[in-house]
């Protein structure tokens, strides 16, 4: 079987590959800009904010947790979600990394 075409990048263009992945969803933001603006949250209270069902919600939930975007902490029913500080700062050095290098450019070729 041949290799992946994942395979003939590095560890960290697939770990930001997967970052933004995760973070490329009107619905993942929101939930984001919830977590951020409430400190932590409960699944149940971000079906009752946002115009999405249970399963869409768990569903986003998931694929945020699965990038190591959020971790959840199980308190009795529920799982309290809060964002992970150290996947946040993978993910602002990157786009600082990207930001700096354009403005030492000096020009724009477009």
């Amino acid at each position: 079987m041949g290799a992946s075409k994942s395979d003939h990048f590095t560890d960290e263009q697939n770990e930001l590959s997967t970052l933004f992945k995760a973070l490329g969803h009107p619905a993942r933001i929101a939930i984001i800009q919830q977590i951020l603006e409430t400190k932590s949250c409960v699944c149940g209270d971000l079906v009752q904010k946002f115009p999405l069902s249970q399963a869409t919600i768990s569903q986003h939930l998931k694929e945020l947790k699965s990038a190591n975007i959020i971790q959840g902490t199980i308190e009795g029913n529920s799982i309290c979600y809060c964002l992970n500080p150290e996947t946040l700062n993978k993910i602002s050095s990157a786009i600082s990394i990207f930001i700096e290098a354009e403005k030492c450019k000096g020009t724009r070729c477009c």
